[in-house]
């Protein structure tokens, strides 16, 4: 097939672009060319921003047709129906990487399935939503056929790890060099983590699949762990002491640095357990990679390619754990014995 990813660098669409490559299709990609590439082979590049809207509808229009559009980085609907204008008869199917973040939260019930109400309570969440409806109106309208995947927690070689003050790798030092770790809360919400290359299979799979057309799928983790647990394995996995947890009240931890821990507290702070039911059926789904070996290869890379921050980088976070620890200890002696009957 001749396929086209809008994107191309990131950490999912790195791998659908090998793993396309493999499989013998003729590649596209369409970026600003600003992140060096990580796919080896021979595909086509087409430079650009596609909130550039006029110049993007033009390449993309001229560059076609396609028999399939992979959209990576969509986030907003003026953004999706710039898309729509670009490809009206010029492909024959539109996959939209969309995220489970679009859910309302806490959920209702588990494990979430794909009509769960979409009332997300971060602007990201919506946006996504919002260009959900975008596509979607266009496949009913009949501009081209739309396959939305909602990948959970994805990560891998070429990416980072997630924790409770986001990204920042000075963490994974701080595991292997057995420091205090904060995790939100009292660590006992399920998490679920899936390496890139399930999530991109799902994707190629997705790729000309008319069963998917019109249908939104999960690619989530099925390793349900707490987040104590995560941390526990991480560092078993990396061959680093057990974690020395420091469990801090997410809107605590949101309070005092939003910048690193609103995630926390719109997300990771709930647990999140997702049917994949769906994509197994359709798309061919499989979790192969568990959370050991996974978490041990992302690892492997960040430290081959020297990626992984000095703990003593980011200070404030001893600073944090000192402050809490201090006021904790000054809140319960200051009330002790006030509560006798």
């Amino acid at each position: 097939m001749n396929i086209l990813i809008i994107g191309g660098t990131g950490l999912i669409s790195t791998s659908i672009s090998r793993q396309l490559l493999e499989a013998g299709h003729n590649l596209t990609l369409f970026n600003r060319g600003q992140t060096e590439s990580r796919v080896d082979g021979k595909y086509e590049h087409i430079r650009g921003d596609r909130n550039n809207r006029t110049v993007f509808e033009e390449k993309i229009a001229a560059a076609g047709p396609f028999d399939c559009v992979i959209d990576m980085v969509c986030y907003k609907p003026e953004q999706a129906e710039s898309t729509i204008r670009a490809l009206t008869g010029k492909t024959g199917q539109l996959i939209f990487c969309s995220t489970v973040d679009v859910y309302t939260k806490p959920p209702a019930t588990f494990p979430v399935l794909e009509s769960h109400p979409r009332e997300s309570l971060s602007d990201y969440g919506r946006e996504k939503a919002a260009c959900e409806d975008v596509f979607m109106a266009a496949h009913h309208a009949g501009h081209f056929p739309v396959t939305i995947l909602r990948p959970a927690s994805t990560y891998g070689e070429g990416g980072t790890i997630i924790h409770s003050l986001g990204s920042d790798t000075y963490f994974l030092d701080r595991i292997r060099q057995g420091k205090p770790v904060i995790v939100h809360g009292d660590g006992e919400s399920l998490w679920v983590s899936c390496h890139v290359d399930d999530v991109a299979r799902a994707f190629v799979n997705a790729a000309g699949n008319d069963t998917a057309f019109g249908k939104v799928y999960h690619l989530a983790g099925e390793e349900w762990q707490t987040w104590n647990q995560y941390h526990e394995r991480l560092a078993a996995a990396i061959g680093a002491p057990k974690p020395k947890i420091v469990h801090i009240p997410a809107e605590v931890l949101a309070r005092i640095t939003p910048e690193n821990a609103i995630v926390t507290y719109l997300n990771f702070q709930y647990t999140n357990i997702f049917d994949n039911s769906a994509a197994k059926r359709d798309l061919g789904f499989e979790v192969t990679v568990d959370w050991l070996s996974g978490s041990k290869r992302t690892y492997d890379w960040l430290n081959e390619h020297h990626r992984i921050e000095d703990w003593q980088s980011f200070p404030f976070y001893d600073q944090l754990i000192e402050g809490y620890r201090q006021q904790c200890n000054k809140l319960v002696a200051g009330l002790a014995g006030l509560n006798n009957h």
